[in-house]
């Protein structure tokens, strides 16, 4: 059974691949291989796909069992962290959108966040991605971006 993502992922292939000229492209075009974020199927389904990371994220029990990390689940809404970490992902994948948040080590400091806990968080986004079948290469560049990010969030 195809998830909803999946579906949208297919469809976004599918168009871009309509949308592209049948003639005039030239070798340059050839050559450069589409974005990650093209990959994915544009904004509609790393939408998606970040909506229900959150959501399976904001009431872990093992993350909130770090007392700032539950703290900050209280006092920042879940749809504007789930807009927040979209613009970042459009972004990062080479989408048109722009991030204008705070860098990761400053959104992340006053948190005291274990290795442990990442492992955590990790661990629920792969979940996510396979729930919405999200292929294997393009699961890699996200994990791989998202990894980048790991010497900026863990308190070690």
């Amino acid at each position: 059974m195809m998830t909803v993502t999946g579906k949208v992922l297919r469809h976004g292939l599918l168009v871009t691949a309509l949308a592209l000229p049948a003639s005039g492209v030239t070798a340059q075009d050839e050559t450069k291989p589409p974005s990650l974020y093209d990959r994915l199927g544009g904004l509609a389904p790393i939408t998606v796909v970040v909506s229900d990371f959150i959501d399976v994220l904001v009431p872990d029990e093992v993350l909130n069992a770090n007392p700032a990390i539950d703290a900050a689940r209280k006092a920042v809404p879940a749809p504007y962290l789930k807009y927040r970490v979209t613009s970042m992902v459009c972004q990062v994948t080479g989408g048109p959108c722009e991030y204008t948040g705070r860098d990761m080590k400053t959104a992340h400091a006053h948190l005291n966040i274990t290795a442990a806990e990442w492992d955590r968080m990790v661990e629920l986004f792969k979940q996510v991605l396979a729930k919405h079948q999200v292929p294997e290469a393009e699961s890699g560049e996200l994990l791989e971006i998202v990894g980048s990010t790991r010497g900026d969030i863990v308190d070690e």
